[in-house]
C-alpha cells in the first residue's frame, strides 16, 4: 500500500469535525461500486450503488436537500425504535429495558486482506450506551461481488435482547423494481417468478429449521425493468449464505419524503422465534449476505458468482470433481455386500472415477430395510456388510475407484437404539405428541453431546475406512414442535443456536478432513444456499431427475451456482433416450444411478464415449464461462455453453423439449468467443459410426460469424439433444 493510501486508511480510522463528515466511504470492485457517506449528524448514508464511477471523489449524495434532523432517507443500517419508523435492520432491548437504539459513525478501516480482496469495517455506536456494531464489506474485485455483514456487541450492565438483526440494509433507487425469487418443493426446486414490488412489504422467508431453502432459495434478481435479458439491463443480484431460518425483506417505500422514495432490501436471519441475549463482552456475527450488480444483464452476474464461488464460496473450488455411480435405483434397500461389490464392474465400464453406496448400509438390532427404521444406529450391518465398510472400499480400491458413502447424521427414526438410549438427545416439545416426518425425527445439535456423536458418525467412518474419499450428507425432514431439551426454558433462539452448532461440526470435520469430498443433500436442494456450502464440495439440486425437468431446474440453479456444483445424475426416470439424459447431466456435474448391466452394447459404448468426453472437457465445464443462449422458460429449447479463459475452447449443449409441427425455430447466436479466433465445431457424445446431426459438424467459423449470426438450429423432433465442441484453430 502506498503512502497516500495509508494516509487515508489512518484519516478514516480517528474521529472528524463535522465539516469533513461528507468524505465517501466507497466499497468498489473493477466494476462496481456501494458508497457512503457521514452526514453532520454522525449518520451512515448509503448515497450510491450501481457501476464503479471513475474515483471515489465524484460520488455524491443527491438527495441533500430532502435529509430531516433523523437522517432517515438512506440510512445504511436502520435501527428500531427511535426516529427510523419502518422495517429496521436491527432492533434491541437494552439492559436497562429501553428499546431504542441510535448508532452513530464511530470510524472506518480498509485494507487488502488478499491479492484481490479489499475489506472495509465501520465501526458505529450508540452514543447513550456501550453497544457497538461493526459492518463489513468485502469486495472481490474482479469477480465484482460484495460480501457484506454485522459483527454486534454490548458492554452495558446486563444482556442485551437482539430482536432483529440484519446482515444488511441496501437502498435502490431504481423508479420500479422487478424481483424474481426462486420457490418450489420438493422435486420441483427453483421455480422462477418475477413480479413488480408494489408499495409495501414483501418477504423471501423460511421457518423450517432445517433444509431451510426447501421452498424459498434465499436468492433473487432484481431489476428496473421487466425486460431485462442474460446480455442487457440493470441487474442486482443477492443470496444470503445461511442454513437456518432465513428473511429476506423488501421494503418499497413510495410517496414517502422523510423515509425515501426507494426500496430497502434487508436480508439475514429470520426474526420468527429468535429473539438472541447478547450477554456483556459477547460478539454475534450476522451471516453473509452476497451480491453484485451488472449493467449487462443476467448472465454477467451469474458468471461474478461462478467466479467467486470457486474461489471463495465452496469446499476446495480447484479440487477436480468426482464422476460417480450410485446404487439406489439398483438396488434400493435390498443389496448385501456380493451385489454391491458386483457393481463396481459396471462403474469402470462407464469409466467412472467413484463407486457411491447410498441408504440402507447400516443398523443391527433395528436393520435398515426401509426408512422406518436404523437411522442414527450407524454401525455397519452384520448380514448385509459382514465385511463392514472397510472391505467394500478395499474391493473398490483394487478395481481402480475411489469410494463413497450416504449418511443422515442429524436425524434418528423411533425404530433404533439411539432413540432407545437417548431420548433426551431429540427435539420435542414438552406435552406435544412425537410427529414423524418421512418416519423420523430431529436430533438435538445444540447439545455438545449430539454434536459430539454426529462428528463421531464421519470420524468412525473414516477410521474404520480411512480409503473413503466422499460422503453423501442427506437431511430429509424439517425441524417441528420445535424444543431443546439442552437449552430448558431459554428457548428463543433455538434455530440461531441450532445453525451455529451445524457450522460448528462441519468446521471440526473440515478441519480433520479437509481432502474429503461431501455431497451436500436435503431431500434434493433443501440446503442449496453458501452457508453450507462453504464445507461442501457439491450439492444435490433435486430428487427430481427426470430430464426434461432438469433442463429448467439447472437452469434456474446456474444463475447463483457454477457447474461443478451441480450433480445431475442419469438415471431410468424419464422416457427420453440415454443420450438426450446423459447429454442434460454433463452440462453439470456428471454421475450415474442406474443399472449398467440392463444397457445394450450400443448403449454402453455411447456411455463411455460420453463420461471420456467430459473428463476430456471438465475443466471447460467446470471452470469456463457460462453462457444461457436460448430459454426453456420462453420456448421448447433450451442451450447454454462454456467458454474457457483463454476463449480457444468451448462447449455448446442443445437440446429439443416438446416441439411441434408449426414451431418456430429458436434463434442461436453464441456468445463469449473471440470474434478473431476461427473455431472448429464437431458434434461430439456420438457413436462412431453415427451421422452428427448438426450437419456442418467439421466446419470452421470465425467468433465473429458465430456470435453476430449465429447457428441454424437443427433439433426439430422432440426430446433431442447435441453437444458441439469448439477449437480455436
Amino acid at each position: 500500500m502506498n503512502l497516500k493510501n495509508q494516509l487515508c486508511c489512518l484519516l478514516a480510522a480517528v474521529s472528524f469535525p463535522a465539516a469533513i463528515f461528507a468524505q465517501n466511504i466507497a466499497i468498489t470492485t473493477d466494476h462496481v461500486a456501494l458508497v457512503y457517506q457521514v452526514d453532520t449528524n454522525k449518520q451512515l448514508q448509503q448515497v450510491y450503488l450501481g457501476k464503479k464511477l471513475s474515483s471515489a471523489s465524484v460520488y455524491r449524495d443527491v438527495n441533500p436537500g430532502y435529509r430531516n434532523e433523523n437522517a432517515t432517507l438512506n440510512t445504511a443500517y436502520a435501527t428500531g425504535g427511535a426516529t427510523y419508523l419502518n422495517e429496521p435492520a436491527i432492533a434491541v432491548q437494552h439492559a436497562d429495558g429501553n428499546r431504542s437504539l441510535v448508532l452513530d459513525y464511530i470510524s472506518s478501516q480498509t485494507k487488502n486482506i488478499a491479492p484481490d480482496v479489499v475489506q472495509t469495517d465501520i465501526q458505529l455506536k450508540d452514543p447513550a450506551y456501550p453497544f457497538f456494531v461493526t459492518l463489513h464489506y468485502k469486495a472481490f474485485q474482479q469477480e465484482d461481488i460484495i460480501e457484506t455483514w454485522t459483527t454486534i456487541w454490548q458492554e452495558e450492565k446486563g444482556a442485551v435482547t437482539l430482536d432483529r438483526y440484519a446482515s444488511a440494509f441496501i437502498n435502490i433507487a431504481w423508479p420500479q423494481n422487478y424481483l424474481t425469487h426462486f420457490y418450489g418443493e420438493y422435486e420441483k426446486e427453483m421455480e422462477p417468478y418475477q413480479s413488480l414490488l408494489q408499495p409495501g412489504i414483501f418477504s423471501i422467508q423460511s421457518k423450517l429449521g432445517v433444509r431451510t431453502a426447501a421452498n424459498y432459495n434465499p436468492s433473487f434478481l432484481l431489476s428496473p425493468a421487466s425486460d431485462v435479458s442474460e446480455t442487457s439491463g440493470e441487474v442486482l443480484a443477492g443470496t444470503l449464505a445461511y442454513s437456518g431460518n432465513f428473511n429476506i425483506q423488501f421494503e418499497n417505500l413510495k410517496l414517502n419524503i422523510d423515509m425515501g422514495n426507494n426500496l430497502k432490501i434487508i436480508p439475514g436471519i429470520n426474526a420468527y422465534a429468535s429473539a438472541y441475549e447478547l450477554r456483556p463482552g459477547e460478539k454475534f456475527e450476522t451471516p453473509r449476505f452476497i451480491f453484485t450488480y451488472s449493467n449487462t444483464g443476467r448472465g454477467q452476474v451469474s458468471r461474478n458468482f461462478h467466479h467467486w464461488a470457486i474461489d471463495h464460496g465452496i469446499w476446495n473450488g480447484h479440487q477436480k470433481r468426482l464422476t460417480l455411480l450410485n446404487n439406489w435405483e439398483a438396488t434400493y434397500f435390498s443389496f448385501n455386500q456380493d451385489t454391491i461389490a458386483g457393481l463396481f464392474d459396471g462403474a469402470k465400464q462407464l469409466g467412472l472415477d467413484l463407486f457411491l453406496l447410498d441408504d440402507g448400509w447400516f443398523g443391527n438390532k433395528y436393520p435398515r430395510n426401509n426408512s422406518r427404521a436404523g437411522l442414527g444406529d450407524w454401525q455397519a450391518n452384520k448380514r448385509k456388510l459382514p465385511g463392514g465398510v472397510g472391505y467394500l472400499v478395499k474391493e473398490a480400491t483394487a478395481r481402480g475407484l475411489k469410494f463413497g458413502i450416504w449418511i443422515e447424521p442429524e436425524m434418528v427414526n423411533p425404530a433404533s437404539e439411539l432413540y432407545e438410549k437417548h431420548k433426551d438427545w431429540l427435539m420435542i416439545a414438552p406435552n406435544r405428541p412425537e410427529h414423524l416426518y418421512r418416519t423420523q425425527l430431529v436430533l438435538d445439535l445444540i447439545n455438545p453431546k449430539v454434536q459430539d456423536f454426529v462428528f463421531g458418525v464421519i470420524d468412525s467412518l473414516m477410521q474404520q475406512a480411512p480409503g473413503i474419499a466422499y460422503m453423501k450428507w442427506d437431511c430429509n425432514r424439517s425441524m417441528d414442535n420445535a424444543y431443546s431439551p439442552c437449552l430448558g426454558k431459554k428457548q428463543n433462539a433455538l434455530y440461531v443456536r441450532y445453525t451455529q452448532a451445524y457450522y460448528k461440526v462441519l468446521g471440526r470435520i473440515r478441519a480433520k478432513y479437509p481432502d474429503l469430498d461431501m455431497m451436500l443433500c436435503a431431500s434434493g436442494g433443501g440446503r442449496v444456499e453458501y452457508g453450507a456450502m462453504k464445507y461442501f464440495n457439491e450439492f444435490w439440486p433435486s430428487d427430481n431427475t427426470y430430464p426434461k425437468d432438469r433442463v429448467r431446474l439447472q437452469w434456474t440453479t446456474s444463475y447463483f451456482y457454477p457447474a461443478l456444483t451441480m450433480c445431475a445424475h442419469v438415471t431410468a426416470a424419464g422416457r427420453e433416450s440415454l443420450k438426450y439424459k446423459m447429454d442434460v447431466a454433463m452440462s453439470g456435474k456428471l454421475g450415474f444411478d442406474i443399472v449398467v448391466k440392463k444397457l445394450t452394447e450400443g448403449e454402453l459404448s455411447l456411455a463411455r464415449t460420453t463420461v471420456d468426453n467430459y473428463h476430456r472437457l471438465q475443466q471447460v465445464i467446470s471452470y469456463g464461462d457460462l453462457y444461457r443462449l436460448i430459454s426453456p422458460y420462453a420456448t421448447n429449447f433450451a442451450s447454454l455453453m462454456y467458454v474457457n479463459g483463454s476463449k480457444t475452447r468451448a462447449l455448446v449443449f442443445a437440446y429439443s423439449q416438446e416441439t411441434m409441427q408449426q414451431d418456430t425455430w429458436p434463434e442461436w447466436k453464441l456468445q463469449g468467443l473471440d470474434p478473431k479466433k476461427h473455431y472448429r465445431i464437431k458434434e461430439i457424445n456420438l457413436l462412431n459410426d453415427t451421422r452428427p446431426q448438426f450437419p456442418e459438424s467439421g466446419q470452421v467459423f470465425s467468433g465473429e460469424t458465430l456470435m453476430a449470426q449465429g447457428l441454424k438450429w437443427y433439433l426439430k423432433k422432440s426430446e433431442t439433444s447435441s453437444v458441439l465442441e469448439l477449437e480455436a484453430m
